[in-house]
């Protein structure tokens, strides 16, 4: 067996079309800890949409670590320690903000403490974002937010508006920024440093893995600098045709348990 870390995306890998994990993925989970294998949670949400996971998953025990925000932030899901930490400055935020005003996109910023956002008529994307990821929500002026610690900003909308928006994006933002869809309606902005797959670069450096021990799955765009430097990149087969063209192996859809397909046929066989 040479993988030695698997990094598992959440929602549309991990979790089924019910947002459930199914007993069968979890029983894979727990078989490739007990071989040894190190499992981290790989995701665009923030911590507080992450802790009932680990809780179920036994993934937040001494040793474990999750990578959150799209590996903005990597911390030990043991004692909440932060291991790597790559935050948008206030200015950041304010370039955003006037971008989003621009493109007529609502805008939401995302922190430890909840979702921050100046939209008055707070939009129904931001409001399903807060029940997924158990985040409360906030109205801010930009002027309230100077101490803010903000990791993520997210402009949320119906899909064909955010593709049309894609389009029209100056070319400097995306040398500012790490720019990806994490689902049809959200488009995330985070550090141009931080990325997943920047993450679990780090977590293999610090737990003294070569890239050839790891694998990741996943199924959309903001898995895709994860899946590029992983050893064994894996997409699901309800991923997206963009980044099914990059994986070794494709395995089962979310609703067809493939996360466990993969750890046994390609972790534990």
């Amino acid at each position: 067996m040479s993988i030695k870390l698997v990094a598992v995306d959440i929602d549309g890998t991990l979790l089924n079309s019910q947002h459930q994990i199914t007993p069968d993925v979890k029983q894979a989970i727990q078989e490739a800890k007990e071989a040894g294998v190190k499992i981290v949670i790989a995701t665009g949400r923030p911590i507080s949409g992450v802790h009932h996971i680990l809780e179920e998953l036994q993934l937040n025990q001494a040793g474990d670590f999750v990578i959150t925000f799209n590996g903005s932030l990597v911390q030990d899901a043991h004692t909440g320690e932060d291991f790597v930490k790559n935050t948008l400055s206030y200015q950041d935020y304010l370039d955003l903000v006037h971008l989003s005003n621009t493109l007529s996109l609502p805008m939401h910023a995302s922190t430890k403490e909840g979702l921050f956002t100046a939209n008055r008529n707070i939009g129904k994307y931001t409001v399903y974002e807060s029940t997924l990821v158990n985040a409360p929500i906030f109205y801010r002026t930009p002027e309230e937010m100077t101490d803010k610690e903000i990791i993520k900003v997210m402009m949320v909308d119906e899909p064909e508006r955010l593709d049309k928006a894609l389009e029209t994006i100056p070319a400097a933002f995306f040398d500012r920024f790490t720019i990806a869809k994490s689902a049809p309606f959200y488009l995330e902005f985070t550090p141009k440093q931080a990325n997943k797959g920047l993450a679990i670069i780090a977590l293999a450096q610090k737990l003294g893995l070569t890239m050839d021990q790891t694998m990741a799955i996943g199924d959309q765009e903001n898995d895709r600098p994860m899946l590029e430097v992983v050893g064994h990149p894996v997409v699901m087969e309800n991923g997206s045709d963009s980044v099914k063209a990059i994986a070794k192996t494709i395995t089962k859809s979310n609703d067809e348990h493939g996360v466990a397909h993969a750890i046994r046929e390609w972790v534990l066989n």
